[in-house]
């Protein structure tokens, strides 16, 4: 339904997304995850075609986005990150403007504005000013607009943000749903979202593409071990201490980490496969003459593999 090849955006000197390259099938909802700043929504802006990319090429729904952007955007349900609703009219009034903007108009158009109703359950606040809507029902009025030309592509900026925890689940559930019959993109730097909304994850970082997963298994390698050394040192010695912990035959990754207390280096090592490392670290202090304060075992958690994966993206 949708698929990218070497997007590249350059605004001036600056450099927003870097030959990014991904498909999306029918029927999937995939999390566009990323810090701030990534590169997500000038992603979501090309295929919606509300800028161009500096270069690569991008199609919606067999539609290129150059050759043919009306009929990518027909294709196209979009919610940006801030929603667009005119506050001053009532959510009835405002349907039958987004309804009639898009060419629906009479038994038609009112077909589709209660299908999009129904889908969002609006049909209580139908006669309120969208002013005097909570912000979970305005979310759900701009995912009305975005469905109500009956789109097979639905394309999210961050829906949930700045919604408590009970509306922010109400759109996760609604997103959900929505994506049995839709192919849906849902932009986000949340991890709990994507592991209970999406089908698969994109994780990008510095304009670049750093993973293409799904939440199972993100999942199974969060659940890998990684060994914690804190170690006597200063910022002068953590280069030369890292060499050390790369150096144990079994140790796929070492990681430095910002001490808690003055003196203090620590390292995280990640091993290759499931091998205890334990013993191999404590030799390799002693061997180089290191002062092991401590020495953990612990799992690694999504939060890990995302700083890890984005580290490396803006590296």
């Amino acid at each position: 339904m949708i698929e990218a090849q070497e997007l590249h955006k350059l605004y001036g000197s600056q450099t927003a997304l870097q030959k990014a390259s991904f498909k999306v099938h029918r029927g999937e909802v995939v999390g566009l995850l990323g810090p701030n700043g990534a590169g997500k929504s000038t992603t979501m802006k090309i295929l919606t075609c509300y800028i161009s990319p500096t270069s690569g090429t991008a199609t919606v729904n067999g539609c290129d986005v150059f050759d043919d952007p009306v009929g990518a955007r027909r294709a196209i349900g979009y919610l940006p990150e801030s929603t667009p609703l005119y506050y001053e009219m009532m959510v009835l009034e405002y349907l039958e403007f987004m309804a009639a903007m898009r060419g629906f108009k009479g038994v038609e158009g009112r077909r589709r504005i209660k299908t999009a109703v129904e889908q969002t359950s609006l049909g209580d606040v139908l006669g309120k000013e969208i002013r005097a809507l909570s912000k979970g029902y305005k979310q759900r009025v701009g995912l009305a607009q975005a469905l109500v030309h009956e789109p097979p592509i639905l394309i999210l900026d961050e829906p949930m943000s700045g919604l408590d925890p009970n509306q922010a689940s109400e759109i996760r559930d609604l997103i959900k749903e929505i994506g049995e019959k839709r192919t849906v993109i849902l932009s986000t730097h949340n991890l709990a979202e994507v592991q209970v909304t999406c089908d698969r994850v994109l994780i990008i970082s510095g304009g670049r593409i750093v993973a293409d997963d799904t939440p199972e298994e993100l999942t199974d390698r969060a659940g890998k071990a990684k060994y914690v050394a804190t170690v006597k040192g200063d910022a002068s010695s953590s280069a030369a201490t890292q060499k050390v912990f790369e150096k144990i035959k079994g140790a796929a990754t070492v990681r430095a980490r910002t001490g808690e207390e003055a003196g203090e280096l620590i390292f995280e090592v990640l091993p290759e496969g499931d091998k205890d490392l334990r013993a191999d670290i404590f030799k390799a202090a002693v061997a180089a003459d290191l002062v092991l304060l401590g020495l953990e075992h612990q799992g690694e958690n999504l939060e890990d593999i995302f700083r890890e994966l984005t580290r490396v993206g803006e590296a």
